[in-house]
C-alpha cells in the first residue's frame, strides 16, 4: 500500500492545481502573448531567487522595465491573485488537520484534559470561568489594502476548494469546473477600491467577519467546552467579541457620533436578523403537541401570553411560545436596527426591553424541553441561540471608545474656562490638575452649557459621548463599557475622561460613585511603561473614584506593543512589557482589585505578532488570571476569521491558552538569572536601535525614501491618516504604517534590529540553555526568527537604491545589513541550527513557496515608485504601486 501523501506534497499539488487554473484563465481572458510574458517574469524571478546571480537579476529588471503600464498592471494583478490562491492552499492544510482532529494540545478539549490530569475538576474550571473574560477585539487598520469584495470571493473559492478536497472520483469534475469559474471571477474582480476607505466601509468589513464566523462559531466553541467539561450544564459566557471600528477616534477625525451610532445599527441589524431567523426556524421545528408531551407551567404561561390564538396551533405550546417571542423581538427591531424586520409578525406585542428578557423566555422553552425529554435538548439549535443571545445581546460586539489624552486635556480646559471653574487648566501642574479634577468628580454640577460657545473639537467630542450614552441605554451596558486613553502619561489623563463622562451621565458622583464605563490607560512608549505603576497608584488612590473602582472590581490596562517597539526595539519592547505587567499586577491586586490586560498586538512581530497561543502562555505568571483582551488587526483578521472552521480554531486556541495560563502548572516565571540577562540585553538592544533610528543624521529621510511610506500615506488604503500630526518625525508616525513600510521593503527592521548587537560578545551557548529553560525567551526568539526569514536583504538593497543621497544610503543600509548578519548568526547559534527556521521546516517551506512571487512584486514596486517620485502622475502608476502593496501584504500574511 502506497504511503499517504505528506502535507508538503499535498501543498505542492494544490499550488500546482491553482497555477494551472489561473494560467488557463489568463490564456482565455488575456491571450497567449500576455500569459507568456507573465510566465517569463515568473520564471526569471524563481531563477533569481534560487541563486541571486547578478545576471539573473539584470534579466528580471529587463523584463519588468520592458512592460508597458497596462501590462505591468496585468502582471501585478495576476501575481496578487496567485498569492491569494497560495494562501487558500495553505489554509486547506489547516482544514485537513481540523478534520483529522486538529491540534489537540491547543484545543479546548486538550486544555481541559491537561488541567484534569493536573488535578483540577470540572467544577474548579467552571468556577474560574465565572470570573473570566476572553475577548478578541477587531480594529480598523490604516494600512488595510484589501476590498471586502475580494475577501468574499476568496472565501467562496476556499469553500469550493474544500468541497473539491473532500470529493472523490467523478464527483470532483463539476466542483473543479466551479472552482475555475470562481477563480475567473476573482481574476476579473477589481482588487483596489477607487476611493479612500471610509469608516462606514470599515464597519461593514468588520461586521462581515462577525457574520461569517463569530455569530455561528462562537456558540459551537462553547458547545465543545461544555462537552469537554462533561456536559453538566452551560458554562458561563466568558468568551465575547469586541470592536474598535466606529469608536476609535485617536488621530481619525472621520470617527464621529454618527459613525458610533452607525456601528451599533449595523451590528444590531445582523444579530437581530439572526435571532429572528433562528426563532422562526425553531417555531417550524418544535411542533410538539400536548397530545403527546407535557410542558412546564412556565412554558404553558409563556404560550398563553404569546398572543398566538391560531386554532391550528392550540395544542402546540412551543410553537405558540416562539410566536410570542418572535413578535416581541420583531417589535423591538425598529428601535434597535432602524428598520422593521424583513418578516414582520402578525401578532401585536410589546417590544423586549433587553436581551436578558429574550434569553429568559428562550430559557423557559429549553427548561421545559429538558424537564420532559432529558438531555436531548441540552445542545442544538435552541441551545446555540440562547448562548448567542447571552454572548452578543442586542449589540453583537462591545465597541470601545478611544481618544488621545492631548484631546481630552484641551476639551476639559475649554469646559473649565467656559464654566468659570479654571481660567487656564493647561498651565496647572499635575498636583493642581488632580485637585481640580477630584473636586469636579465629587459634584453633580455639569461643566457644559447649551448657552456657551465651544470649539468644533469640543462639540464633536461631547457629541460622541452623548451618542455613547444613547447606545448604552438602548443596547445595554455591555455595548460600550471601556474607554481607552492613548498616550496616558499621568493620573490626570484618566480623571479628565471621568469628568467628561459625567457631562453625559455616564459617571455619577456619590457614595459610592457609579459608572458603566471603565477608563483604561494605554501605556505605549518605554517611558510610559516604566511610569505606569506610579500612574496606577495615583488612580487607585483617587477618593471620588474608589466606589466605582471597587464596584467594578477589575481594572483594565492596555499595553501597546507597536509604539514601545518603535520607541526602543523589539527586544526592549517585549521585556519592558513583561516587567511592566509584573509591577502593575502587584500595584492593582495590592489594592484589592482584579487586573485585566488588554494587549494591543498587531499582525507583524514588530507589533506584537506571532502565535497567540505561545504569546498568552509566555505572559508573566499570574497576569492573565482568566481575563485577557487582544486586538486583531489588518490582514490578520481575514487570515484568522474569514474561514469559519479556521476562525473557530483560533477562538478555541485563544481560550485554551487563557485557561492553561491561568490554571495550568508551569515552570516558575521568576527566572532570576534570565531576568538579569534580559535586562542587560534589553538595554543594549535599545542603545543600538536608537543609535540608528533616532541618532543617525538623516535616518528619517532614508526611511521615507527607502520604503513606500509616502505612497502609503497618499493612496486609498484606510480611513485613518498614517501620521497623528503633520510632522515628518519618526516619533509622530503611527506605528502601524511604520511596520508596514519596513515589511513592504522586506527589511522587517522593527522585528529584529538590535538583537545582534545586544548579544555580541556574550556566551551564546548559555543563551541557548536559557531558551530551553524559559518560555518567554524561547517565544521571543521564535518570533524574531520567523520575521527574519521573511526579510530579504537583496531586495531591501534595491529599495535603498531609491535614496537619492548616496552617502546617507550607504551609511544607513550598511548599518542595517551588518546588524541583520549579526542577528542571523546569533539566532542560529542560540538555536543550535545552521539556517533560519531549520527547526520549523513547514513554515520554511511555506515561505520558500511565496518568495519568488513576492520578490517579483517587490521589484515591480520599486520600478513604479521610482517613476512616481520622478513625477509620473499617471493614475496607472499609482494603481500599480498599490496593487504591488496588496500582493506583498497578501504574500507575507502578517506584515501590518
Amino acid at each position: 500500500m502506497a504511503n499517504a501523501p505528506t502535507p508538503a506534497m499535498l501543498l505542492r499539488s494544490d499550488v500546482r492545481l491553482f497555477g494551472d487554473i489561473l494560467g488557463r484563465v489568463l490564456r482565455t481572458e488575456e491571450g497567449e502573448a500576455v500569459f507568456q510574458a507573465i510566465e517569463q517574469i515568473r520564471q526569471a524571478s524563481v531563477a533569481y531567487h534560487r541563486d541571486g546571480a547578478p545576471a539573473r537579476g539584470a534579466r528580471l529588471d529587463e523584463l519588468l522595465r520592458g512592460l508597458s503600464l497596462p501590462d505591468a498592471l496585468r502582471f501585478a494583478h495576476s501575481f496578487v491573485c496567485f498569492s491569494q490562491l497560495i494562501n487558500i492552499a495553505e489554509d486547506q492544510e489547516d482544514r485537513r488537520r481540523l478534520r483529522a482532529g486538529g491540534r489537540i494540545d491547543r484545543s479546548l478539549a486538550g486544555a481541559v484534559a491537561r488541567l484534569k490530569e493536573e488535578g483540577l475538576s470540572a467544577a474548579d474550571i467552571e468556577d474560574q470561568l465565572r470570573r473570566s473574560l476572553v475577548m478578541p477585539v477587531i480594529t480598523a487598520h490604516p494600512s488595510e489594502v484589501r476590498r471586502k469584495s475580494v475577501i468574499d470571493r476568496v472565501s467562496r473559492i476556499a469553500e469550493t476548494f474544500d468541497a473539491h478536497d473532500r470529493a472523490t472520483g467523478a464527483a470532483r469534475a463539476p466542483i473543479e469546473a466551479e472552482l475555475a469559474r470562481q477563480i475567473l471571477i476573482l481574476w476579473a474582480t477589481r482588487q483596489l477600491r477607487p476611493t479612500s476607505l471610509g469608516v462606514a466601509d470599515e464597519i461593514e468589513n468588520a461586521v462581515s467577519f462577525f457574520q461569517r464566523t463569530f455569530v455561528g462559531e462562537l456558540p459551537r466553541v462553547y458547545a465543545d467546552l461544555d462537552a469537554a467539561l462533561g456536559g453538566g450544564g452551560p458554562t458561563p459566557s466568558f468568551l465575547r467579541i469586541g470592536s474598535w471600528v466606529g469608536g476609535d477616534r485617536d488621530g481619525n477625525p472621520n470617527v464621529t457620533a454618527e459613525t458610533l451610532r452607525l456601528a451599533f445599527l449595523t451590528q444590531a441589524r445582523l444579530i437581530v436578523s439572526h435571532y429572528l431567523e433562528e426563532i422562526h426556524a425553531l417555531g417550524a421545528a418544535l411542533a410538539l403537541s400536548t397530545q403527546h408531551v407535557e410542558v412546564t407551567p412556565e412554558l404553558a404561561d409563556l404560550a398563553d401570553r404569546s398572543g398566538d390564538d391560531a386554532p391550528q396551533r392550540q395544542d402546540e405550546p412551543y410553537r405558540r411560545a416562539l410566536s410570542g417571542v418572535y413578535a416581541q423581538l420583531a417589535a423591538a427591531a425598529p428601535a434597535l436596527t432602524g428598520a422593521a424586520p424583513a418578516r414582520p409578525s402578525s401578532i401585536a406585542a410589546a417590544p423586549y426591553a433587553s436581551a436578558e428578557a429574550l434569553k429568559a423566555d428562550l430559557s423557559i422553552i429549553q427548561s421545559s424541553l429538558l424537564a420532559y425529554h432529558g438531555e436531548t435538548f441540552r445542545a442544538g439549535r435552541l441551545a446555540d441561540l440562547i448562548r448567542a443571545v447571552d454572548c452578543f445581546g442586542f449589540h453583537l460586539a462591545t465597541v470601545d471608545m478611544r481618544q488621545n489624552s492631548d484631546v481630552h486635556e484641551r476639551i476639559v480646559a475649554e469646559l473649565l474656562k467656559a464654566a468659570g471653574a479654571c481660567p487656564d487648566y493647561l498651565a496647572l501642574d499635575e498636583a493642581g490638575r488632580l485637585a481640580l479634577l477630584e473636586g469636579e468628580l465629587g459634584t453633580i454640577r455639569p461643566l457644559s452649557s447649551p448657552l456657551a460657545n465651544y470649539s468644533d473639537e469640543t462639540l464633536s467630542e461631547l457629541a460622541v459621548l452623548r451618542a455613547a450614552a444613547e447606545v448604552s441605554a438602548r443596547y445595554g451596558p455591555k455595548a460600550v463599557d471601556t474607554y481607552v486613553i492613548s498616550k496616558t502619561t499621568a493620573v490626570s489623563d484618566l480623571l479628565e475622561v471621568y469628568v467628561l463622562l459625567k457631562e453625559v451621565g455616564l459617571y455619577a458622583p456619590g457614595d459610592p460613585s457609579r459608572s458603566p464605563i471603565i477608563v483604561a490607560p494605554l501605556f505605549e512608549t518605554i517611558a510610559d511603561l516604566e511610569a505606569a505603576p506610579d500612574t496606577m497608584r495615583g488612580l487607585i488612590a483617587c477618593e471620588p473614584l474608589k466606589g466605582h473602582l471597587n464596584a467594578r472590581g477589575v481594572q483594565e490596562i492596555m499595553i501597546g506593543y507597536s509604539d514601545s517597539n518603535k520607541d526602543g526595539s523589539y527586544l526592549t519592547s517585549i521585556w519592558s512589557l513583561h516587567e511592566a505587567q509584573r509591577e502593575l499586577k502587584a500595584v492593582v491586586e495590592g489594592a484589592g482589585l482584579g487586573l485585566q490586560f488588554f494587549h494591543g498586538r498587531g499582525g507583524a512581530v514588530g507589533r506584537g505578532g506571532g502565535s497567540s497561543f505561545e504569546a498568552i502562555l509566555a505572559q508573566p505568571q499570574g497576569t492573565v488570571a482568566g481575563r485577557i483582551r487582544i486586538t486583531e488587526q489588518g490582514e490578520v483578521v481575514a487570515n484568522k476569521y474569514a474561514d469559519p472552521a479556521i476562525g473557530r480554531e483560533n477562538l478555541e486556541t485563544m481560550t485554551a491558552a487563557t485557561l492553561l495560563a491561568t490554571l495550568g502548572r508551569r515552570n516558575s516565571d521568576e527566572h532570576a538569572a534570565g531576568a538579569a540577562v534580559m535586562a542587560e540585553l534589553s538595554a543594549a538592544s535599545m542603545r543600538a536601535y536608537r543609535a540608528l533610528v533616532y541618532d543617525t543624521a538623516g535616518f528619517a529621510q532614508f526611511f521615507r525614501e527607502a520604503t513606500p511610506i509616502g505612497e502609503i500615506s497618499s493612496l486609498n488604503i484606510g480611513s485613518r491618516p498614517a501620521s497623528r500630526t503633520r510632522s515628518t518625525r519618526i516619533e509622530d508616525l503611527r506605528a502601524i504604517p511604520w511596520v508596514f513600510s519596513w515589511s513592504q521593503a522586506r527589511v522587517m527592521l522593527p522585528g529584529w534590529f538590535g538583537f545582534g548587537s545586544a548579544v555580541a560578545g556574550r556566551d551564546l551557548e548559555a543563551l541557548a540553555d536559557l531558551a530551553d529553560e524559559w518560555p518567554f525567551f524561547a517565544s521571543a526568539l521564535d518570533n524574531m526568527e520567523m520575521v527574519m526569514a521573511k526579510a530579504d536583504m537583496r531586495v531591501a538593497r534595491r529599495y535603498a537604491a531609491l535614496v537619492a543621497d548616496g552617502a546617507l544610503r550607504r551609511t544607513v543600509f550598511q548599518a542595517i545589513e551588518a546588524e541583520f548578519e549579526r542577528t542571523s548568526e546569533a539566532l542560529n547559534a542560540i538555536r543550535r541550527q545552521t539556517g533560519l527556521l531549520d527547526r520549523n521546516p513547514d513554515l520554511a517551506a511555506h515561505i520558500r513557496y511565496r518568495r519568488p512571487y513576492i520578490e517579483a512584486l517587490n521589484h515591480l514596486q520599486i520600478e513604479l515608485i521610482a517613476r512616481h517620485r520622478e513625477g509620473d502622475d499617471d493614475p496607472q502608476v499609482r494603481e500599480g504601486v498599490l496593487l504591488t502593496m496588496n500582493g506583498i501584504a497578501t504574500g507575507l500574511r502578517n506584515s501590518g
